[in-house]
């Protein structure tokens, strides 16, 4: 058998008797409970607590798939779409995967960044208010952020709308810019 380092403490009993007779005791150790504790525990014990572990991060990595996975979905069906409407466009021809490439990269990518953008500040304002336990400005905040969001979508409505100009203001070729007009509309 191996040696074991044994550390003494006082439990809590003994503490709390020797706390309320210190003034009548001179020493203090009398009526004072020691217990041993091993500091190093034997090898069972450490692969259980290892086991507990792997089961404490198991459980956590499914609770955040439950949450992350949908999300991950909800991206991943979004872009797709783009992606197949440009692998279509493709078989139609060069100037076609042109304009199509253009509205999706440009125009749609611009104003889907901007609004994903300041949608994703609604997600830090509700886990703020969340976790300071004001519920109801869960729903204020959601309110605001239709509001600032539907605002800002009819401000950018414009780049819709004369996008062929736009792009061509910025150089592109006058039939690209045409038919991603007509595409964008």
């Amino acid at each position: 058998m191996g040696t074991w380092w044994r550390l003494h403490i006082i439990s809590h009993d003994a503490y709390t008797q020797l706390s309320s007779t210190v003034g009548d005791q001179d020493d203090g150790s009398e009526g004072v409970e020691k217990k041993r504790i091993p500091l190093l525990r034997d090898k069972k014990e450490a692969e259980k607590e290892v086991g507990e572990t792997k089961r404490k991060i198991w459980m956590e990595t499914k609770k955040l798939w439950r949450i992350v996975g949908p999300a991950i979905f909800t991206r991943v069906s979004t872009y797709s779409i783009l992606v197949i409407t440009q692998a279509f466009a493709g078989h139609l021809g060069e100037l076609e995967l042109a304009a199509i490439s253009i509205v999706n990269n440009v125009i749609i990518g611009f104003d889907f960044g901007l609004l994903l953008g300041m949608a994703s500040a609604l997600e830090t304002l509700c886990g703020q208010a969340f976790g300071a336990k004001q519920y109801d400005m869960l729903g204020v905040y959601l309110q605001r952020s239709w509001i600032v969001l539907f605002v800002c979508s009819i401000l950018l409505l414009p780049m819709y709308i004369f996008a062929s100009p736009i792009l061509k203001f910025f150089g592109q070729p006058d039939d690209i810019a045409e038919l991603s007009g007509i595409i964008a509309v």
